[in-house]
């Protein structure tokens, strides 16, 4: 596996960013739903990476995450996804791990961040539970929200 710096210009990447809002707003009430869509993630403070198996022409995209500043020491994590076609072969790991570590290299001491509190998110609080990540408040913008659940871990 092969994870790189993405610019999200090509398509296989832009489709995963779609298939993301879709499976978002499909899983959670209109106003609940926080995924960054492609003007989001193209804000110069939000780094995102691609993950691919294979070289060159023959690359197959596993999946994306970002990392988006909040304050002095604190990042969010943004836009975790794997491709369907790759799930539970490692990749939402490796990104996550890419992700924090990126996030410590830039100085943060915390990263955070928000996902969903019903059945269709129960493998991606798995794998940040997994991961050290804690329950915690609410922080940043995020309005009240019972479709919410909030972690964070310590760099």
């Amino acid at each position: 596996m092969r994870i790189e710096r993405d610019d999200l210009t090509r398509d296989a990447v832009v489709d995963l960013v779609a298939l993301h809002q879709r499976a978002a707003h499909a899983n959670s009430p209109p106003a609940c739903v926080f995924a960054l869509d492609l003007a989001g993630l193209r804000d110069p403070s939000v780094v995102v990476w691609s993950a691919w198996d294979g070289a060159g022409g023959e690359s197959t995209l596993l999946g994306i995450v970002a990392v988006k500043p909040l304050d002095a020491g604190h990042c969010e994590l943004k836009s975790m996804r794997t491709h369907p076609d790759h799930v539970r072969r490692g990749v939402g790991a490796a990104l996550l791990d890419h992700a924090t570590r990126h996030a410590r290299d830039m100085g943060a001491t915390r990263i955070s961040l928000e996902t969903g509190s019903n059945a269709a998110y129960a493998a991606a609080r798995a794998l940040y539970e997994r991961a050290g990540f804690v329950r915690c408040k609410r922080f940043g913008s995020y309005p009240p929200s019972r479709f919410s659940r909030y972690y964070t871990l310590d760099l």
